[in-house]
């Protein structure tokens, strides 16, 4: 395959992390026999400083000819000021605008060597495998607005056809994983909710019957993600709900900096799949930017989904996450997972990117 991968570190630990993912793709470009072409942008804070916006329209170009987007992280205090008018993060919001990636899949797994990595006990997180689906382009965070030292408001806005799109992407993951789906909303309060619980449960019940399928309120999926997270598949939910769910469940696998996720939608690449952005969920984290201690991992699991939905590279996608288990296998952590199990080793950000290069050779047979 000869696939072109935009490349947009961003800001803060952006660059580190998207540097190890980047090795990654090369390794599996070399061992598999691809050729990817790696093209940098410019993105974030970094490109206002350059440009004067977020999104500089050679980054826009970049992202809408290439067949996926390897994403970083954008902010920091720097760019903080609530009074500008240009924004780091309306550089990500203009991606998904331009690319119509309207739903960001967030796959939580537990992996085994990092079970005691969480602050729940071992027997609740143990085999903990979902998938929440959060609209991405809707919702509270898009609505109309005011804002003032007086009054202020945020308008919640969703129609039949954003949540119709949204949820048919999750009952088409629920399928092919365990049949399992729930939707979650607020509909005993709010009407938007009430417009989301209909139209989800329509769209269920006559594209996928055979899918199990549940409505739960958000405040109890709330406190069934921490009492019983090894219960649930895919969870499909709105833009700010599943913000803050996605958030709760990083920590059942012990770090924000394991957790990857895909952006996809409507648009599609050169081999007919979703032109999708991926990034890692945690953000930026200017505190320890350049000090080599920020976690690769969710960049790099990041890629391999790239390679599964965006190029079709399922053994690929597989080869990279069976690499990154037996990195961790091995006992190599970083900072934020250190203290994790006995006899392991602490690393640098780019030595643990090279011990899942490593690793990479031997979980898929091949040799560099």
């Amino acid at each position: 395959m000869n696939a072109t991968i935009a490349v947009l570190p961003g800001d803060g630990i952006g660059p580190e992390v998207t540097r190890e993912a980047v090795r990654v793709l090369q390794a599996v470009a070399q061992q598999f026999g691809h050729t990817f072409t790696l093209k940098e942008g410019h993105v974030g804070g970094e490109a206002i400083d350059r440009w004067g916006t977020p999104l500089p329209e050679d980054t826009l170009g970049l992202a809408l000819q290439a067949d996926a987007v390897l994403f970083g992280a954008v902010g920091g205090p720097k760019w903080s000021d609530p009074r500008a008018k240009v924004r780091p993060e309306q550089g990500i919001l203009g991606l998904r605008k331009h690319l119509e990636l309207f739903a960001n899949i967030r796959p939580v797994r537990v992996f085994p060597d990092l079970v005691e990595a969480s602050t729940l006990r071992p027997e609740v997180i143990q085999g903990v495998d979902l998938v929440v689906v959060r609209e991405a382009t809707g919702g509270l965070y898009f609505g109309a607005r005011e804002e003032g030292t007086e009054r202020a408001y945020d308008t919640l806005i969703y129609t039949r056809p954003e949540v119709e799109r949204v949820v048919r992407l999750a009952g088409e993951l629920a399928r092919k994983r365990r049949g399992y789906l729930v939707s979650v909303d607020k509909a005993n309060v709010l009407a938007s909710s009430r417009l989301w619980r209909h139209v989800a449960g329509e769209v269920v019940r006559e594209e996928f019957p055979d899918v199990r399928f549940e409505h739960i309120l958000v405040d109890a999926m709330a406190m069934h993600l921490i009492r019983r997270p090894g219960d649930f598949d895919v969870i499909v939910t709105g833009n700010m709900f599943g913000d803050i769910l996605t958030d709760e469940a990083s920590m059942l696998a012990g770090s924000l900096g394991m957790l990857p996720s895909a952006t996809l939608g409507a648009s599609q690449n050169r081999f007919g799949l979703p032109r999708g952005l991926y990034e890692p969920i945690h953000g930026s984290a200017p505190d320890i930017a350049g000090q080599g201690k920020a976690n690769p991992l969710a960049s790099i699991l990041s890629a391999a989904l790239l390679l599964r939905y965006s190029l079709g590279l399922e053994e690929e996608a597989a080869a990279v996450e069976q690499a990154v288990e037996q990195a961790l296998h091995r006992g190599y952590r970083t900072a934020d997972i250190a203290q994790v199990g006995q006899g392991t080793q602490t690393l640098s950000t780019e030595e643990m990117g090279r011990a899942v290069v490593e690793h990479l050779g031997s979980s898929t047979g091949k040799t560099r």
